[in-house]
């Protein structure tokens, strides 16, 4: 339970700071998360730069998605709370605790009667033996009443397992909807950050003639952008040897693409395609051709074939 308030809350005051607004039984302040933090440090940075810069409008779009992890992060701290830490916290602190004192009671009532056994065993007058064997009827008694006690308690535990079972089932649902959240909103970064590289490389005062276009990072945990192994960029040797020439080449696919119209053509993860240039195209385009289908691809997308 501890490690799991760790986990949700790193920060050892904001728990000490939620333990006593709880104990007061009031509401905790809201407090802004680190993710949220970042996302708004990059806006502002992004609009002192200048949102039609390339490198400002990034930045924009990086701590846009920052503050939406960051609301991503605090629903996922505020369901855990609510389906997993409190019912587990309320049996800790109420019916296990009560469980506890119960078994303890019932260890002093066993020793209370082994003690009767014993004073009986030993008394020789018929007087002491009657009153032993009183004491030892109370205590047989008294035993057998608190076993009965701790024994149905005891029984409750299997359905407390149940409900605990459900609650760590939420918790991994939770825990499911925040990563699948997270990978999701990062995609679509991804996918918005790899539609400028040449005004990126313009604003940091590069001239080449052809500009080399950014690699996006490989994702973690899609099957779809799995097989990629790391950072891969498409060498401006070979992009200017295709603008200039009028021949196709092919390609492989980086990362899957989605069209974002008709007149581009979405693109799969490890396929081949061919490629060529088109007089008066962008230069962060190249035209496509997959069987019978064509249309624009990035060419951040790609890795141009020898």
């Amino acid at each position: 339970m501890k490690q799991t308030e760790v986990l949700l809350q790193p920060n050892p005051n904001a728990r000490i700071e939620e333990f006593v607004y709880e104990k007061l039984d009031r509401k905790a302040p809201s407090r802004i998360n680190n993710p949220e933090l970042l996302g708004q440090y990059m806006i502002d940075a992004g609009t002192e730069f200048g949102p039609g810069t390339a490198y400002g409008n990034a930045l924009i779009k990086c701590g846009e998605t920052q503050k939406r992890i960051g609301t991503a992060d605090r629903e996922l701290i505020q369901t855990s709370a609510l389906n997993f830490l409190t019912p587990l916290r309320n049996f800790i602190e109420g019916d296990y605790k009560t469980i506890a004192k119960e078994r303890k009671l019932l260890q002093n009532k066993r020793l209370d009667l082994d003690a009767a056994k014993t004073r009986l065993k030993k008394a020789k007058a018929a007087e002491t033996r009657s009153s032993s064997e009183q004491e030892l009827r109370i205590t047989q008694s008294e035993f057998d009443r608190q076993a009965e006690i701790t024994r149905l308690l005891l029984e409750g535990i299997s359905s407390t397992h149940a409900h605990h079972l459900r609650c760590l089932n939420d918790f991994v649902e939770a825990q499911m909807t925040y990563y699948a959240q997270c990978y999701q909103y990062m995609l679509d970064l991804q996918k918005q950050l790899g539609s400028f590289p040449s005004s990126y490389l313009s604003n940091n005062n590069q001239t080449s003639g052809t500009p080399v276009p950014s690699s996006l990072a490989n994702a973690v945990g899609s099957p779809a952008v799995a097989s990629t192994s790391g950072i891969v960029i498409t060498s401006p040797s070979n992009l200017n040897d295709l603008k200039e020439s009028s021949g196709s080449r092919k390609a492989r696919v980086l990362y899957d693409y989605d069209a974002a119209n008709s007149t581009e053509l979405s693109l799969l993860a490890d396929e081949v395609i061919t490629v060529f240039s088109v007089v008066g195209m962008d230069s962060d385009w190249l035209m496509g051709e997959r069987g019978n289908q064509k249309g624009k691809v990035p060419i951040t997308y790609l890795e141009l074939l020898n």
